[in-house]
């Protein structure tokens, strides 16, 4: 029993580590600490338990180590033609050759199959290829060569984007900044992902629409508008208060009802007469009373024209090694 019960203390201890600096997601921590206090109860494991039991490598080094011996030794010859194989896909990935560069890579792991750097790069190529699931575990093979390799995490991140799966890309992401703070591509990634992740849970609620009114709660139907993200915008708490206090104001509800009158007798002039001076005076309005709101909207519109290539997305990684 004595062997069993080191054994659970060291995965605990282990699960610990993970909660800690496993840069892991809330839910994720919890679900630990329940593992946790499961083990430590099921095994009757104490405090003195942790003095007295301990083993002196932890069990993430007992296990490295175990894969270490299981993998044959790779002789120098091979490890030469596995590197040269890795140039060679270099190359072609720089030439946007990326099937005949992710054979490179592949023969390169068959040769020497211990090094996370060739994983990587496949990674690289299975991206370029839009095969983002494999390049996520080509990524993890190479940390769980090397768990410190912050270019697999990097571009793990990127897999996980391009799979819209932000909360994933989030901590991969960060795990990569805590690794490589100075790394302005990393920081940038991680901030994208996690304006992402914000706008997805934005969208997953119902949108609050424009109180004062009627018959737009959600807005159902409104056209879409290139650059103009109208989710964020109704759920913006200022940008919503301040079409409240502006909607309330009686010359402001006399405009709209000339406009709405205008519409219904078919007079297409009289109506759009009313809804410029309804638009001008929002505007003339929004800018006295929120200068710094009207500015973050204009940012939000301005230089994402519908020509324009998407500039939102994850900056791609660079070169592999």
């Amino acid at each position: 029993m004595s062997a069993v019960k080191r054994l659970a203390l060291s995965i605990v201890q282990f699960l610990a580590e993970q909660k800690q600096y496993g840069n892991l997601s809330p839910d994720a921590q919890e679900s630990l600490e329940v593992a946790v206090q499961c083990l430590e109860t099921a095994f009757e494991l104490s405090p003195e338990d942790v003095i007295t039991m301990s083993v002196s490598k932890s069990l993430l080094d007992i296990f490295q180590d175990s894969v270490a011996a299981d993998t044959p030794v790779v002789s120098e010859e091979a490890k030469s033609q596995a590197e040269k194989l890795k140039n060679d896909g270099n190359s072609l990935m720089k030439s946007e050759q990326f099937p005949e560069a992710l054979q490179c890579y592949s023969r390169a792991i068959e040769l020497d199959g211990r090094n996370a750097v060739y994983y990587c790069n496949r990674a690289a190529s299975h991206s370029k290829m839009n095969q983002h699931q494999a390049a996520i575990d080509d990524c993890r093979k190479a940390i769980a060569i090397d768990p410190v390799y912050s270019k697999a995490y990097g571009r793990m991140g990127l897999a996980h984007a391009s799979l819209n799966q932000h909360q994933e890309a989030v901590l991969c992401y960060q795990k990569a900044v805590t690794m490589e703070p100075n790394n302005e591509s990393y920081v940038s990634n991680l901030q994208i992902a996690e304006e992402k992740l914000k706008q997805n849970e934005g969208a997953s609620g119902s949108p609050a629409g424009i109180p004062g009114i009627p018959g737009m709660p959600g807005m159902p139907g409104m056209p879409s508008i290139p650059g103009l993200d109208v989710g964020s915008m109704l759920n913006n708490p200022g940008l919503m208060n301040m079409a409240q206090q502006m909607l309330s104001n009686p010359s402001m509800q006399q405009l709209m009802n000339q406009m709405i009158s205008g519409a219904n007798q078919g007079g297409g002039g009289g109506g759009l007469d009313s809804l410029l001076q309804v638009g001008q005076q929002l505007a003339q309005q929004m800018q006295a009373t929120n200068p710094e709101l009207v500015d973050q909207l204009r940012r939000q519109m301005g230089g994402q024209g519908g020509g324009a290539p998407d500039s939102s997305g994850p900056e791609p990684p660079k070169d592999p090694q």
